[in-house]
């Protein structure tokens, strides 16, 4: 089995939950997902399934997006409502023109500082198990890069805004950061996540779906992991000798990788260069016999 399959993660579910599900349906076969969500997010979580987890790393740098919903107003020590709330003495109450201004401000490549209760180890333990102990935990602000942001409703004290970005970004922090600039502060209360590159949530399936008709029926290409980089198309021959793990030769292969794709459309390689036009395997997915 190898593929890939969009789910859509419920509410109160952890990402490892979802993974789980799809472990038991597959075995043998290995299964990993390609990015966290939190327990309070839904939306897209994509479960490689084979040996198509070896591409999770492409998955995770392609672009996301969000709607989140965020309380303005107050804070919490993980900036969303999974703690206590503290009002924010003298809280601004911000006017729409007022937010829109300011958004250009949180666009492009910016510094975030990540929550407090993230997954980023410090010295080897996570942040979120230091700061369940009572620890300071002061993460450095790190570079993400956000492509879009816009109003989708404002309602104070609530804020939905649609998010575009980069891998990294923690849209609990963008929320809080925005706040912070309009005088107030804000907690994140809801959360999806409607896309990864071009797997859409309207195109996923649930759980229980995957429980109910088993995990084939879900299974997409693996191609869709690697939708970014230039494709060569190999002819049968071509497969044997990558199989192999040899080199092909093609004019003009001055890319860094390439997508090898065999006459069925499926994904037989990931190629690179290798001198005077040659090709070969950096990673090959041949199928089990």
């Amino acid at each position: 089995m190898f593929g890939i399959i969009n789910v859509n993660k419920p509410a109160g579910w952890t990402s490892r939950d979802v993974v789980n599900r799809v472990q038991r349906l597959v075995r043998p076969a290995k299964a990993g997902h390609a990015g966290t969500l939190d327990p309070l997010a839904t939306g897209v979580l994509l479960v490689c399934v084979g040996p198509a987890t070896r591409l999770i790393d492409h998955l995770q740098q392609m672009p996301k997006r969000y709607v989140g919903t965020f309380r303005m107003g107050v804070t919490s020590p993980s900036d969303d409502t999974e703690l206590e709330l503290t009002p924010v003495p003298n809280a601004a109450v911000p006017e729409l023109a007022d937010i829109e201004a300011k958004l250009p401000e949180f666009t492009g490549d910016i510094l975030q500082r990540p929550p407090a209760y993230s997954a980023i180890k410090i010295k080897g333990r996570k942040a979120y198990d230091l700061a369940r102990e009572g620890k300071a935990v002061d993460l450095a602000p790190r570079p993400v890069t956000i492509y879009s942001v816009r109003v989708v409703r404002y309602e104070h004290p609530e804020l939905v805004l649609d998010i575009e970005c980069g891998s990294g970004t923690y849209i609990r922090s963008l929320g809080r950061d925005l706040a912070e600039a309009l005088g107030t502060g804000a907690v994140m209360s809801a959360l999806e996540r409607t896309a990864i590159g071009e797997f859409q949530v309207a195109e996923s399936c649930t759980p229980d779906e995957i429980k109910e008709q088993g995990p084939e029926p879900f299974l997409q290409s693996a191609v869709g992991a690697v939708a970014k980089l230039p494709r060569i198309e190999l002819t049968p021959a071509d497969v044997e000798t990558i199989h192999h793990g040899r080199s092909i030769h093609r004019d003009g292969s001055e890319h860094p990788e390439w997508a090898a794709i065999d006459p069925n459309g499926q994904l037989v390689a990931l190629l690179v260069p290798r001198g005077n036009g040659a090709l070969g395997p950096r990673m090959v997915f041949k199928p089990k016999r």
